[in-house]
């Protein structure tokens, strides 16, 4: 799988991503949903991450490339269990949980332009709440 570029839009900024080659099924079924619109919300037990809830939305995939430490620019897929199924963008220091504990997310996109807006990013929706965000193919 050759790895693709994702655009993504979100509180006034604009990010390009690289698709993580080893989480192919992820991609790939991610990709279907493109264009995405969705709210992103700050995290509350995670650190410093926004989070896109998606309750019991399926996405039709397993765990493959998780992780519990994503760092700042990576992109997660959490496929529920758990907790709800969501993403979760990092921007700065995070450690992937829930109230029930510790959660691995499948890292299948990272932020490659713009990373130097992200904290921006961050502390927008930490403070001014829940913006739109738009995942879009390149």
């Amino acid at each position: 799988m050759s790895e693709r570029h994702i655009r993504i839009v979100a509180g006034g900024f604009d990010f390009v991503a690289r698709t993580h080659p080893d989480a192919p099924l992820t991609v790939a079924a991610f990709e279907k949903l493109l264009p995405y619109r969705q709210k992103l919300i700050h995290v509350r037990w995670s650190g410093e991450g926004c989070w896109v809830p998606l309750g019991d939305f399926q996405l039709g995939v397993g765990f493959e490339n998780h992780t519990s430490h994503p760092s700042a620019g990576d992109i997660l897929f959490y496929p529920g269990g758990y907790s709800e199924t969501e993403i979760i963008l990092a921007y700065g220091a995070c450690s992937f949980a829930s109230k029930m504990g510790t959660l691995a997310g499948n890292h299948f996109l990272t932020i490659v332009q713009r990373r130097e807006k992200l904290r921006a990013l961050g502390t927008k929706v930490l403070w001014e709440g829940a913006q739109d965000v738009l995942f879009e193919a390149m």
